[in-house]
């Protein structure tokens, strides 16, 4: 199936023939996560993995940025309304199990922070290169929030329980030198080798055999998918509560007064 990408418009989508390169586009606001951005990543992943031209795909961010999590003007009208709150927390929920069953292969090109849900889909990745300035953060737990949207999963998986309640109970960032030396990401390229870098990995997957490499991927992810359901359903309610209460809503107000 060819899939109509001219329907995505908070995210910027480019073809470079069998290569998909999607962007994170508010440079301006770090590429944080809005209200448009969320309800496109729920249909994002889908779409990828049923594109019959794509066989690889590049996320990025536009800018100075990979992705700075959630937009904070989005994160108080959630704090203000339990039902918008609930819808954004399943929408989480859609995006997450797409990226846990896709067999379209994902590399993602961190080129500055990424944090929350932007260090999530990040870690989802196959491939991940980044340079040594970027950064990966989940600090939900900062702002009085619970890991819902994939940290509480992945990072353990990738680095270990110890690692990650070191960096999840505390919202502490890691540079991507650090997180390459400790297994997070894949790579650490300098920023000016950052494409070549990524280039380098997109033209390996290229060169393998389309289904073995498709279902390979499926078959690495199976132990995720095995464990998603208890880790990320809990995940999912704590944060859906954590999301409405007083202490949430106390630091929204100090990020805003820091503005």
């Amino acid at each position: 199936m060819k899939v109509n990408f001219s329907k995505y418009t908070a995210l910027q989508i480019e073809r470079d023939g069998p290569v998909l390169r999607v962007w994170f586009d508010r440079p301006d606001q770090l590429n944080a996560v809005s209200r448009d951005v969320h309800g496109e990543l729920e249909t994002l992943f889908f779409d990828i993995d049923r594109d019959e031209a794509t066989r690889v795909a590049v996320i990025s961010g536009r800018g100075r940025a990979f992705s700075a999590g959630g937009d904070l003007d989005w994160l108080v009208e959630l704090n203000a309304d339990p039902e918008a709150s609930a819808r954004a927390i399943r929408a989480d929920r859609i995006i997450q199990t797409a990226l846990l069953n896709m067999e379209t292969p994902l590399v993602a090109r961190v080129n500055g922070p990424a944090v929350g849900l932007g260090c999530s889909i990040a870690l989802y990745c196959d491939i991940v290169v980044a340079h040594p300035r970027a950064v990966f953060a989940d600090p939900h737990v900062s702002v009085g929030l619970v890991a819902g949207d994939g940290g509480a999963l992945i990072w353990p998986q990738l680095i270990g329980y110890a690692q990650a309640r070191r960096y999840l109970l505390t919202g502490d960032h890691i540079t991507g030198e650090d997180a390459a030396r400790l297994g997070l990401i894949t790579e650490c390229a300098v920023e000016e080798e950052l494409d070549s870098a990524v280039m380098h990995w997109v033209d390996k997957l290229l060169a393998q055999p389309d289904r073995a490499l498709r279902w390979t991927k499926l078959s690495i992810n199976g132990g995720l998918r095995a464990i998603a359901s208890s880790v990320l359903d809990a995940a999912a309610g704590f944060e859906n509560l954590s999301q409405i209460l007083p202490e949430h809503r106390d630091a929204l107000q100090r990020m805003r007064d820091r503005r």
